[in-house]
This record gives C-alpha cells, sequence and structure tokens, in this order.
C-alpha cells in the first residue's frame, strides 16, 4: 500500500521517532474453532517508529492514547491461541523480537522487531510462536470497547461470532487518526 498520502497523526514531541511504514493487509478466514474475521483485515505496519533507548515504550502509549485508543498496557503476546470476541486490539512493539501467528493454527506467521504495529480484529487468534527474553508490546483498544479473553474452546461459539458481529469500526486508526489506512481498509470491507 502506498503510504505517501496519509500522514501520521501524532504530537510534535513524537513525530521525531516516527516514519512511514511498510503497510500490509491480510484478510483471515474462519479456522475450526477461531473465527477470525473475514470482514476486516489484520493490518501489519512494519517500522511505524525508530524508538528511543531510554523507556521506548511511551511512543506507542502516547500515539495510541492520542489517536482514541485507551486501555493502554504494557506486557508480552501470551503463547497460546486466544482471541477477542469483544474488542479490536492494537500491539506495538517497544522491544526485542518475536515470531507470532495470527489467524490460528492454519495463519500467518509474522517476525515482529521493534517499532512494528499490528492491529487485529476482533474474533482473529494471535499467538505468540517464540520471542527473545525483552520482548514487549503496548497493546491498546478503541475507546468504548472492553476486551474478552477467548480461547477457540468448544461452547464459545455462535455467542463469540455475535459479539464480533457487533463491534463496530473505530473512528480512528491508532497511528494515522482519522482518516488513516485502517479507516479506508476497514470501512471498505464492511460496505
Amino acid at each position: 500500500m502506498d503510504t505517501d498520502s496519509y500522514e501520521i497523526h501524532a504530537p510534535e514531541t513524537l513525530k521525531q521517532h516516527l516514519s512511514k511504514p511498510n503497510i500490509g493487509a491480510h484478510p483471515l478466514e474462519e479456522h475450526d474453532s477461531f473465527p477470525n474475521n473475514a470482514r476486516i483485515p489484520l493490518l501489519l505496519y512494519q517500522g511505524v517508529a525508530q524508538l528511543p533507548s531510554d523507556d521506548p515504550a511511551h511512543i506507542f502509549e502516547d500515539l495510541f492514547r492520542h489517536n482514541g485508543w485507551h486501555g493502554v498496557w504494557r506486557d508480552g503476546i501470551y503463547g497460546y491461541h486466544h482471541y477477542h470476541s469483544t474488542a479490536h486490539e492494537v500491539l506495538g512493539v517497544y522491544s526485542g523480537t518475536a515470531t507470532v501467528q495470527l489467524g490460528g493454527p492454519n495463519g500467518i506467521t509474522v517476525s515482529l522487531q521493534p517499532g512494528d504495529v499490528v492491529i487485529i480484529p476482533a474474533g482473529v487468534a494471535h499467538k505468540n510462536l517464540g520471542s527473545s527474553p525483552d520482548f514487549g508490546v503496548v497493546g491498546a483498544y478503541p475507546a468504548g470497547q472492553e476486551w474478552d479473553m477467548q480461547y477457540g474452546r468448544s461452547g464459545e461459539r455462535p455467542h463469540t461470532d455475535e459479539h464480533i458481529a457487533r463491534v463496530p469500526v473505530p473512528s480512528t486508526d491508532p497511528v494515522y487518526g482519522p482518516g488513516g489506512p485502517l479507516t479506508e481498509y476497514w470501512s471498505r470491507s464492511t460496505s
């Protein structure tokens, strides 16, 4: 995707750390017990930021909050397949590296490094397949969305499918703000 038509929406204090990422969109169809999300693609923004050595996580915390994504936290990615049926999720890698599987056992596998961002639609399974000891992400959710935890277990569906269908497309991209690639890809996919 050509990112030249988009401007990253960030406070002036962050702009020196941000750059135009490579953006990939990955539709992930239902797989066995994992609903994934056929309506909207997972988005991978590679190279969003050149992070400072002093508290690199704050770059993503400030950027996500500035663009209306809340419930900000720091941690890693669980080493088992799981998904959220009531919220979309953004993850910004601030340290270390990881290999992550997205979409369940037959989904895609991506390598993440500092400065990368993954925007995971509600219903899309994700799992850390292996990471460096210092791997860390900042996570957040669109305003008004509260996350749940689902594991692809018997009995979760069709209840979770109903939840996923009701999760609205956020009004802002967590990196680009209003009118960013997320709003273009996801609005086009749901119309």
